[in-house]
């Protein structure tokens, strides 16, 4: 039997952890398979998505910068990445028509709603930092559990209007103002790349803020941001991104394979371990 190849496109690269956490499952599942770091320039998308065509490649999940650039080289967008224009999860389906997916809102939904029990976040103030490729996902998991007050603040604007062309009843906060804003929020989400290993980092901390507030980190490389340490520090509720990381991939998993790949104590543990 001939080996599957799949892999991950995106750039920079060198944090992710998908690999790693691919080939466990398909070892664990004895699936003859492989997944591998794709780190391609804009211009090479179209070129990847006819090794799908071709079936030199099953399947490819598509991170920062391509999430929505890879759009148009696809022949259908379904479910959760029709509503957002995000997608991050690529196969060739049995019509042969390339397929894009979003696997993200339900991995946000499994890492940070499942979490709270289900605890009544309807009238609460939400506020995004960043407006790339994850944050069309994050706004829609929030309006499918009712989330009204939506707040996004951004480095530059221009991303900003783009996502309120697709959302158009959220708030924008100048990226200035955050630190003065922050105070009257609930939840506050970073969907940045700030605090990324090997990247820049947030130039500004949270200085004021509610004793309750929730603080979600998309970012799982490293664990620990240092904003998300710093507010730990000051007993602030924190998320870090790893189980969004495993939902959505556990999803892609199954998209790809038709089969539910489990997060166990012993794939926690692989992961972290290589995060140290």
């Amino acid at each position: 039997m001939t080996e599957k190849k799949f892999g991950i496109i995106g750039r920079p690269l060198s944090h992710s952890l998908s690999p790693l956490l691919h080939n466990f499952w398909f070892k664990k599942h004895s699936i003859k398979a492989s997944y591998s770091l794709l780190e391609i320039e804009a211009q090479q998308i179209g070129e990847v998505i006819n090794k799908i065509k071709k079936r030199e490649l099953q399947g490819i999940n598509v991170t920062t910068p391509y999430k929505q650039m890879v759009i148009p080289f696809l022949d259908l967008i379904i479910n959760d990445a029709k509503e957002t224009s995000s997608v991050n999860t690529i196969y060739l389906n049995e019509e042969h028509k390339i397929v894009g997916e979003n696997t993200d809102v339900y991995g946000f939904d499994c890492s940070f709603f499942k979490k709270l029990n289900d605890k009544d976040l309807s009238e609460k103030k939400f506020l995004i930092l960043g407006a790339g490729g994850v944050t069309p996902s994050i706004i829609y998991a929030l309006i499918k559990k009712e989330i009204k007050k939506i707040f996004i603040s951004n480095r530059t604007i221009q991303k900003i209007k783009n996502i309120k062309n697709k959302f158009p009843f959220i708030e924008i906060v100048l990226w200035e103002d955050v630190d003065s804003k922050s105070e009257d929020m609930d939840v506050i989400i970073n969907a940045t790349s700030l605090g990324m290993k090997n990247g820049n980092d947030f130039n500004q901390i949270i200085r004021k803020f509610k004793p309750e507030l929730i603080y979600y980190d998309v970012i799982y490389n490293p664990l620990e941001t240092t904003m998300l340490k710093n507010l730990k520090e000051k007993k602030v509720k924190t998320f870090n991104g790893l189980d969004m990381f495993l939902y959505q991939a556990q999803k892609s998993f199954y998209l790809w394979n038709k089969v539910t790949a489990e997060i166990d104590d012993e794939l926690r543990k692989k992961i972290i371990f290589n995060l140290k």
